[in-house]
C-alpha cells in the first residue's frame, strides 16, 4: 500500500470511539484555544485587503456562505477556509506539534468547519474525529522529516492534514481521498524565505494550503487518474519538500499514537522558537527583582533552530511580522513589561525606540545541537550592571504536553484574544464558546460553532 492509502484508511476508519479520552479533552482545548487565536487575527494590519480579495472567490448566488472569524463576512467556502487560516497564523500564536514544528490546527480545523457548513451540518464527535486524523497526517508529515526546513511546514504539511479531515467530512470514500492527496501535491506550495525575511505573507502560506485542501476534495471526484505515489514518489511530498525521511514509523504509529495529544499551547504571542527565552527573563526577573534598566545583555543559548527561526537582529522597521519572529524584540518587551502581549505588536508599542535599544543588547546562539528540528534546551543568561549574572535553563517549553497550560491560564488567553476582534462579538460570545466546546462531542452541529466565532453585525 502506498503512503496515501495508508493515510486514507486511517482518516476514513477512525472512529469516535476510538479517541482516548485525554485526546478528546486535548482536541477541545485547542478547538477553543484556535477559535480565540483566529478571532484575535481578525484585526491584524492586511486584513482589510485580503477580506476584499477573498470576497471575489466565489461567491455566486445560492452558493453555502461560511463565517469568517471576528467579522460578519459571509464567504465562499474556499474563501472562508483561506481568512480564518490566514488569522489562526497570523500572530504566531496558536498552537503546534513541536516534535513535527507544524502548526497543524490553523489549516485542519478552518477547513473542517468549511466542510461542516458544504456537508449541511456535522456533529461535534464527527469534527473531533476529522480533527485527530487530520492532525496525524499534518504532525506525521513533519514527524517523518530527517531535515532542516526548506518549504514552510505548516503549510505544506498543514495542506495534506486538511485534505483528510475535509475529505472525511465531506463522505469521500479511499479512492477519492487518495486523489485529493495527489491534487493537494499539484497545490502544495510555501518556501521558507518569507520567514527568514520576517514577511507577513508567511501566513498566508498557511492559508493557500488550506483553501487549496476544500478543492482538492472538490476536484477527487471528477475521475481524473491520480498520482499514487504522493508522499514517498521520486517527487513526492517528503523526498522533493523535505529531502531525507522516515515515514514507516508514523505509518506504524497510525491509530496508536495521537498526535493531538502532543500538542502544545503557545502562551505568548510570538513564534514558539522564543517562548524558552520569554520564560527564562521572566522567571529570573520574578525571582531577582531587577529592571530593564538593570540589564546590561542577554543571552540566549539554543539549538540551531531557534537561531535560524528568530535570531534576527531587531529592526524598527521590520513590522510585526519581523518583530513576533525576532527574539530580541521578544525578549526587550519582557524586560520591560514582565509579559508578552499581543498589543505589544501595533501601533506606538510595536515603534518603541526604548524596545529597540533594549533587544540590542540580547544575543542569540547556536549550542551546537546536531537535532536539525530541535527546539530546546534553551538557556537564559541575564547580565546585570552590579555584576551579577543570572542564569536560567529550560529542557521542556512551557505549555507543551509535560507542562500544559492549567485551564485559567487557558481561559485567559481565550478571553484576552477576543478583545481583538475585527468587528464587536455579540454580548456573551465569550461563555457561549466556552460553554459549546466543553460539551463538543455532545453538538448535534458545529456550524453553531462558526456562527458564534463570527460578528453578528450585518
Amino acid at each position: 500500500m502506498t503512503a496515501a492509502a495508508r493515510f486514507a484508511d486511517h482518516a476514513l476508519g477512525t472512529r469516535f470511539a476510538d479517541l482516548p479520552a485525554p485526546v478528546v479533552e486535548r482536541a477541545k482545548v485547542f478547538v477553543l484555544d484556535s477559535l480565540g487565536v483566529g478571532i484575535a487575527g481578525s484585526s491584524v494590519e492586511g486584513g482589510e485587503g485580503l477580506l476584499q480579495v477573498a470576497s471575489g472567490w466565489g461567491g455566486v448566488p445560492g452558493e453555502i456562505a461560511v463565517p469568517v472569524w471576528g467579522r460578519s463576512a459571509r464567504l465562499a467556502a474556499p474563501a472562508a477556509a483561506f481568512l480564518n487560516a490566514w488569522q489562526m497564523h497570523n500572530q504566531e500564536y496558536d498552537c503546534l506539534h513541536e516534535g513535527a514544528v507544524v502548526h497543524a490546527m490553523a489549516a485542519v480545523l478552518p477547513t473542517s468547519l468549511a466542510a461542516a457548513e458544504l456537508r449541511g451540518g456535522a456533529s461535534g464527535a464527527e469534527l473531533i474525529a476529522a480533527l485527530a486524523v487530520g492532525v496525524d497526517v499534518a504532525a506525521g508529515l513533519g514527524l517523518a522529516s530527517r531535515a532542516g526546513f526548506r518549504f514552510f511546514r505548516p503549510g505544506t504539511a498543514g495542506g495534506f492534514g486538511a485534505v483528510a479531515a475535509a475529505g472525511r467530512l465531506l463522505g469521500l470514500d479511499r479512492a477519492a481521498l487518495e486523489a485529493a492527496f495527489a491534487w493537494q501535491l499539484a497545490q502544495a506550495s510555501g518556501t521558507m524565505q518569507a520567514h527568514t525575511e520576517g514577511s507577513p505573507i508567511l501566513p498566508v502560506q498557511i492559508a493557500f494550503n488550506t483553501r487549496a485542501a476544500l478543492q482538492s476534495c472538490e476536484m477527487a471526484t471528477l475521475g481524473f487518474t491520480a498520482a499514487r505515489a504522493v508522499f514517498e514518489g521520486p517527487y513526492g511530498y517528503l523526498p522533493l519538500f523535505e529531502g531525507t525521511y522516515e515515514l514507516e514509523p508514523v505509518l506504524a504509529g497510525l491509530g496508536r499514537q495521537w498526535r493531538m495529544a502532543e500538542f502544545s499551547h503557545k502562551p505568548f504571542p510570538a513564534g514558539r522558537a522564543t517562548h524558552g527565552g520569554i520564560e527564562g527573563v521572566r522567571v529570573l526577573r520574578a525571582e531577582h527583582g531587577f529592571a530593564a534598566a538593570d540589564v546590561t545583555r542577554v543571552e540566549i543559548i539554543a539549538p540551531p533552530l531557534i537561531v535560524r527561526l528568530v535570531g534576527r537582529p531587531p529592526r524598527p522597521d521590520g513590522g510585526a511580522s519581523y518583530a513576533r519572529l525576532c527574539m530580541a524584540y521578544a525578549v526587550a518587551k519582557t524586560l520591560q513589561h514582565g509579559a508578552l502581549d499581543l498589543a505589544h505588536f501595533r501601533g506606538e508599542a510595536l515603534a518603541d525606540p526604548e524596545t529597540y535599544e533594549l533587544a540590542a543588547r540580547v544575543e542569540t546562539r547556536d549550542d551546537g545541537t546536531t537535532d536539525p528540528n530541535a527546539l530546546a534546551p534553551q538557556t537564559v543568561v541575564v547580565h546585570l550592571n552590579d555584576g551579577r549574572v543570572l542564569r536560567w535553563q529550560g529542557e521542556t517549553m512551557l505549555a507543551h504536553p509535560a507542562r500544559p497550560l492549567t485551564r485559567q491560564q487557558h481561559l485567559e488567553k481565550f478571553h484576552r484574544c477576543l478583545a481583538f476582534s475585527a468587528e464587536p462579538l455579540a454580548p456573551g460570545t465569550a461563555a457561549r464558546l466556552v460553554e459549546a466546546v466543553d460539551g463538543l462531542e455532545q453538538m448535534a452541529d458545529v456550524r453553531r460553532l462558526a456562527g458564534l466565532a463570527a460578528s453578528p453585525n450585518r
